[in-house]
């Protein structure tokens, strides 16, 4: 197995970003964010959630959010609220809000660095690719997660970006259904390989949170991905199959099914396209 190291850790979530840019029903879960964090067997220094909190919400939504920020908070994250101001549009003369917490984010995370070896950024908002250089500058090592509309430039400037809805469990699957990556199971992941002629492909997901992300050779044993094996009949139509095989500029949800013989991949069906990069 991959040497595990004991590198200090620090995390960084842009919880408006993220809770804008999940497409797809559920929640993030913060618990299961701190454990992909630590999978290589990190040192949590820093974990610091970035949120607001609206003084003019009705009373159901204030409890709600106040409730949230303590679950949160129980997984030890320190939730730094950022509170909402609103302000009359002279131009459209309606009132709208503003609540930004990047400043209070990037701050806090160059200063905080200094004791850090690796930070992970939870966000796709392109302003902080300068935050993300001055950390490397100070030699960090930048690990950036985020979901849809995240920033080409945010991406590229990251020494490790995955999609987090890549990640198991990171967000509510449906009740009642088997855990991620067992057969019934739906899951996220690319499509690595496809055969246009025979008209079959096949996808990589990750199985489980643990170390080695960059083997990405699921027949390698270190590997912490699989493989699942899909006909073109299974990929919706509104998937443009000439493109593919797409790597990671495309993220597939798929449900497992068995292997059609003993010892074969698991096959992929009712294929649906997440988002794109």
């Amino acid at each position: 197995m991959p040497v595990e190291s004991r590198s200090s850790l620090g995390v960084y979530v842009d919880s408006e970003n993220i809770t804008r840019c999940i497409e797809i029903s559920g929640v993030m879960h913060y618990d299961v964010l701190r454990r992909f964090a630590e999978r290589d067997g990190a040192e949590v220094l820093r974990l610091n959630a970035y949120a607001a909190f609206d003084d003019e919400a009705d009373e159901r939504r204030k409890k709600g959010k106040i409730q949230w920020f303590d679950q949160i908070r129980q997984f030890g994250y320190k939730v730094v609220e950022k509170k909402v101001k609103w302000f009359v549009d002279q131009v459209t003369n309606t009132k709208v809000s503003k609540a930004n917490a990047d400043l209070e984010l990037a701050v806090d995370a160059l200063i905080q660095s200094e004791k850090l070896d690796r930070v992970l950024l939870v966000t796709g908002d392109g302003d902080f690719v300068r935050v993300v250089r001055a950390l490397q500058n100070r030699g960090c090592r930048v690990e950036v997660l985020g979901f849809s509309n995240v920033s080409s430039e945010l991406r590229r400037e990251a020494d490790l970006f995955i999609s987090g809805y890549l990640v198991p469990d990171l967000i509510t699957r449906k009740q009642g259904t088997p855990p991620w990556g067992k057969p019934g199971s739906t899951v996220r992941g690319i499509c690595y390989n496809y055969d246009q002629e025979r008209r079959y492909g096949f996808f990589r997901y990750l199985e489980t949170i643990s170390s080695g992300l960059w083997i990405t050779d699921a027949r390698n044993a270190e590997s912490p991905y699989k493989t699942a094996f899909v006909l073109e009949d299974e990929v919706a139509k509104a998937i443009d199959v000439g493109r593919l095989p797409s790597y990671s500029k495309h993220i597939f949800s798929f449900r497992l099914d068995k292997p059609d013989k003993e010892g074969g991949n698991l096959q992929a069906r009712d294929v649906q396209l997440v988002c794109s990069y």
